[in-house]
């Protein structure tokens, strides 16, 4: 079976989806996305997803290529044509087609609107996570609005290529002074000494991550202490608990840093107990 992809009003093949040679996402990456996750045939905090693709298209001062009602169909449409039960869609606006030119197009443009999904194995990804994840960390070099959630991903795709060339799964960046910020597509979480649940801020220099927002909740059920604040790298290398939390990967244990081990070595209680709880307190939508 080929799988679909809904682009500019139509569903196509995804071997023949393509968009204009001068799309401002592929010029100039002019454009915002979102990953959402599918489990048991149910979308996974999609009203949280979409008042965040609002809030990135707000800050770019980019037109929604429809109304929210007819975006959801649209989604709903390439999970079923996709046969979706356990995966994930992706979804990219960008701010059209125009003639190459640093100013935005006429404001008659129309945003190209891309929408793809695809399967995944739930069992696959237990396994792929069960023994926990080795990162490394890597310096600060993003621009300064990593809030929003725009498809100028190079800085990132540099940071998890260096990690793979370093034989961890994943990188962590962290400011000149120490300070962790976010993983290259995750939030950071620990566990501190004296069992606290911390994950900084998300007012500036992270992006507000929707699983972190929902892990906010979870944690809150199950009675663990939170702060959101800032923490250094040897508060995290000496953490009980290290954790990435992400769309498509939940809940994720580190279990070394730069070749430092955490803790024993092992995933840790309370990740596991925020991951099985996750998907009973999370939002889900019917497709």
């Amino acid at each position: 079976m080929s799988r679909i992809a809904y682009v500019n009003g139509r569903y196509v093949p995804h071997a023949d989806a393509a968009v204009h040679v001068e799309d401002r996402g592929f010029q100039f990456a002019d454009g915002v996305y979102e990953v959402c996750e599918v489990r048991q045939g149910l979308i996974v905090d999609l009203t949280r997803h979409l008042d965040r693709l609002d809030r990135s298209l707000r800050e770019l001062r980019m037109k929604a290529p429809m109304a929210r009602g007819s975006l959801t169909l649209v989604i709903r449409e390439v999970l079923r044509r996709n046969h979706v039960r356990n995966g994930i869609f992706y979804l990219q606006v960008t701010r059209g087609a125009a003639r190459r030119d640093h100013f935005f197009p006429a404001a008659e443009t129309v945003p190209t609107l891309v929408v793809t999904a695809k399967n995944t194995d739930p069992a696959v990804v237990t396994k792929k996570y069960a023994n926990g994840i080795k990162v490394i960390t890597v310096p600060e070099n993003r621009w300064d609005r990593v809030d929003i959630k725009s498809v100028g991903l190079l800085p990132n795709v540099l940071a998890k290529q260096q990690a793979r060339d370093a034989g961890a799964q994943d990188a962590i960046y962290v400011d000149r002074n120490g300070v962790v910020m976010e993983g290259a597509s995750s939030n950071v979480w620990i566990v501190a000494s004296d069992g606290t649940l911390v994950t900084r801020p998300a007012e500036h220099g992270i992006l507000k991550g929707i699983t972190r927002t929902t892990i906010l909740d979870v944690a809150t059920r199950l009675g663990l202490k939170v702060a959101e604040r800032e923490f250094k790298m040897d508060e995290l290398l000496g953490a009980r608990e290290v954790f990435f939390s992400s769309a498509t990967g939940s809940c994720v244990p580190i279990v070394e840093v730069d070749g430092r081990t955490i803790a024993n070595g092992h995933p840790g209680t309370t990740s596991a107990a925020i991951r099985d709880a996750f998907f009973d307190i999370a939002e889900k939508t019917a497709i």
